[in-house]
């Protein structure tokens, strides 16, 4: 081999040396990281988690379950503006997706659980969703000998008690990650993985300030902001945010930043749930949050970008729940 021949080669093997590495690097260097498959600890509690967060009998009425307002088949939430309890009773917010919830940095829009055990044990005994007690979710488990056979397994004992059955739920609800969108795929140096459109909308994306709230693996939920920071936004829901848990008058109208991964599925949008569609939200974050009008073109590419975040959907086999015993606790499905 000459030198010519030699120097040429040596350059090239460094050439593609340096853009491996630049592709390996990249995703350090954005503003949204890859999500990482949940790792899974305790089969035995997590299985004992699917199992609850799919039993209605943790309700008053044994109608309603997590999975009611946390549907796992579409992207973790109900789809409806605000969810509804029991007896019928509509609730006062957007129902938040379960999906990648662990990542957040507190649980509901106000942050007021800081972790998905201290959530769990929230809408069992709120009256206007499962309308339960936690005395009485503990007495019908208690009363079911699967389940107190399967808590025997998982915890050593066979007295059911309230934070056993949050913490087995919160470590079900740990594993509701979603990976593999074919963003994340584009990050790791798959660039056949986006279109261009869809490239284009991720550069406005950042260009235009939405990565300040929305950014990290989740695309949110690591932070609360004031909703409406150019222009007031004009709320129908009665919740004013984070003012409620710190009485702190600053913190009026600060909500949790949502998730923005699976986007696609989490419609309608915001706490009040007024944004239908995609585009609309889009639209009024533009206008709220950075004082910037987007064009119809602008806003069909973001939305575009948006949904390359769709990872994969969760995967299992339904879980078949123990029967009741004749001692089990009738429920009470409608309050006269």
């Amino acid at each position: 081999m000459t030198l010519k021949a030699a120097l040429l080669s040596l350059t090239v093997g460094l050439a593609v040396t340096f853009s491996s590495a630049s592709v390996m690097a990249k995703p350090a260097d954005e503003p949204i990281q890859p999500i990482q498959p949940a790792k899974v600890k305790n089969v035995g509690l997590v299985e004992l988690g699917k199992k609850l967060y799919f039993d209605t009998r943790l309700s008053k009425s044994g109608f309603i379950s997590c999975n009611s307002c946390h549907n796992l088949s579409m992207g973790g939430t109900d789809n409806l503006k605000t969810s509804i309890g029991h007896n019928w009773n509509k609730g006062p917010i957007n129902a938040p997706t379960v999906l990648n919830s662990s990542l957040n940095v507190a649980q509901f829009w106000d942050g007021r659980a800081k972790d998905l055990n201290a959530q769990a044990g929230g809408p069992i005994a709120n009256p206007g969703e499962m309308a339960s007690n936690h005395t009485l979710a503990v007495e019908v488990l208690q009363s079911i000998p699967g389940y107190v056979a399967e808590f025997k397994t998982v915890f050593g004992t066979e007295k059911v008690t309230i934070e056993e059955v949050t913490k087995a739920i919160a470590a079900f609800e740990e594993t509701l990650v979603t990976p593999n969108s074919r963003f994340d795929k584009w990050l790791k140096g798959d660039k056949k993985a986006l279109k261009a459109d869809e490239v284009a909308g991720y550069k406005l994306f950042k260009d235009s300030g939405c990565t300040a709230c929305h950014n990290g693996a989740a695309v949110g939920g690591n932070s609360f902001q004031k909703m409406g920071v150019v222009e007031a936004y004009q709320a129908t829901s009665p919740a004013e945010g984070r003012v409620g848990v710190t009485k702190d008058e600053a913190d009026r109208f600060n909500f949790k930043v949502p998730t923005l991964r699976n986007v696609e599925l989490t419609y309608p949008y915001f706490h009040d749930g007024e944004a239908a569609t995609l585009p609309q939200a889009v639209d009024t974050m533009g206008r709220i949050q950075l004082g910037k009008k987007f064009t119809p073109e602008e806003n069909t590419k973001i939305v575009a970008f948006l949904k390359t975040l769709t990872g994969d959907q969760p995967n299992f086999k339904l879980p078949i729940l123990p029967p009741s015993s004749d001692a089990t606790p009738r429920p009470t499905p409608f309050d006269k």
